[in-house]
């Protein structure tokens, strides 16, 4: 997996978006990487594009009407099964959401279908997307495939997303997801936007 390769982006048309990082999924045993780490790193990204002139959308499934779908058993809500309590929807503290951040409330696996995030995006000149989130191979990889579908350039933060399981994030990690775009580490991210916010600073009649 190339998660040490060097990036090009401009980090003022870079959007972190972030994925279901609410305590529905916070809480649950996760692999290869642990919820709190996913947590700490989709964060520390976030904090960098904000401060670089980037955009950063934090996307939270409704979870009570995602299980409410007439879909396959895993994700359902079985009969008679008690409904989630409202705050298993809410993003988790730790990711110090701020008032200028995007958020999006999806119904479904992907955050583009039936909400305005294209839209978003679109208004804010984008053209980049660093992926974040649970589950890597659920609503991580159902965004970024309606994000490629869309023209729009991906970074997969490997080691900012996590899943069930070890298995399926390792396959989408390198089976999948080199297919639509670059996997990287939260580190190369990082050093990216740095990079990129300290050239626009020293850009020629750059605002200082």
């Amino acid at each position: 997996m190339a998660r040490m390769q060097s990036l090009d982006l401009n980090p003022r048309h870079t959007a972190l978006i972030s994925i279901d990082l609410q305590h529905s999924n916070v809480g649950r045993a996760l692999a290869p990487h642990t919820a709190a780490d996913v947590v700490q790193r989709s964060q520390r990204i976030a904090d960098a594009l904000r401060a670089a002139g980037g955009t950063v959308v934090w996307v939270r499934v409704d979870v009570t009407a995602l299980l409410s779908l007439p879909a396959d058993a895993s994700i359902s809500r079985p009969p008679g099964s008690p409904v989630p309590p409202p705050e298993f929807s809410e993003l988790v503290p730790e990711l110090q959401v701020q008032a200028g951040d995007v958020r999006i409330t999806k119904r479904q696996w992907g955050a583009f279908y039936g909400t305005d995030l294209d839209q978003q995006l679109r208004r804010r000149g984008i053209r980049t997307l660093a992926m974040s989130g649970i589950a890597t191979n659920f609503g991580v990889e159902s965004t970024a495939r309606a994000a490629f579908d869309r023209g729009y350039e991906l970074v997969f933060v490997e080691d900012a997303m996590t899943s069930l399981a070890a298995e399926p994030h390792v396959f989408a990690n390198t089976q999948v997801f080199p297919r639509m775009g670059r996997v990287r580490s939260a580190q190369v991210l990082l050093a990216t936007i740095a990079a990129g916010a300290a050239g626009e600073a020293e850009a020629p009649g750059a605002a200082r």
